[in-house]
């Protein structure tokens, strides 16, 4: 992704967050685990020096990848900053992705995705476990253009 398009994302992830804050939403959940999802907690940790309300809740699949994630200067600055570290499982399943997903889905009242098009792969999954749980989710659509 080029820097133009991640600067893009950035700004309309933004725009989506303050739109959430203004509907009353305070409790924002990442799983840091790209770099949308750190981009979406910069953000919002940025938000919360305005707007002290704000909590801000790390969902991470297993110990050891919050280990190797706090072996990160800047991520560790992120997760350090958040009000709540919740760890999934102590050791990596094959099906913990899913899980994670699962569980994003089951303690968010809205979702924000960043959405490729694939259709195989971790955005795919979320988005299906928030229909399924008939959530509401707001699209930032990209691929060569983001479309707005």
């Amino acid at each position: 992704m080029s820097e133009e398009q991640t600067e893009k994302i950035r700004s309309v992830l933004k725009e989506k967050l303050v739109k959430a804050l203004d509907d009353g939403f305070v409790k924002f959940i990442s799983s840091f685990t790209g770099n949308v999802d750190r981009a979406f907690a910069e953000i919002v940790l940025d938000l919360k020096k305005d707007h002290p309300e704000i909590q801000m809740l790390a969902v991470i699949p297993y110990r050891n990848k919050l280990n190797r994630m706090k072996e990160q200067e800047d991520i560790k600055a992120l997760l350090d900053s958040c009000d709540d570290i919740t760890v999934l499982k102590e050791d990596y399943q094959p099906s913990i992705y899913i899980e994670r997903n699962r569980y994003l889905a089951e303690h968010s009242d809205r979702a924000i995705i960043v959405y490729d098009g694939r259709e195989k792969g971790a955005t795919v999954n979320m988005i299906r476990q928030i229909h399924r749980r008939h959530k509401e989710m707001q699209e930032i659509p990209v691929g060569l253009e983001i479309r707005l």
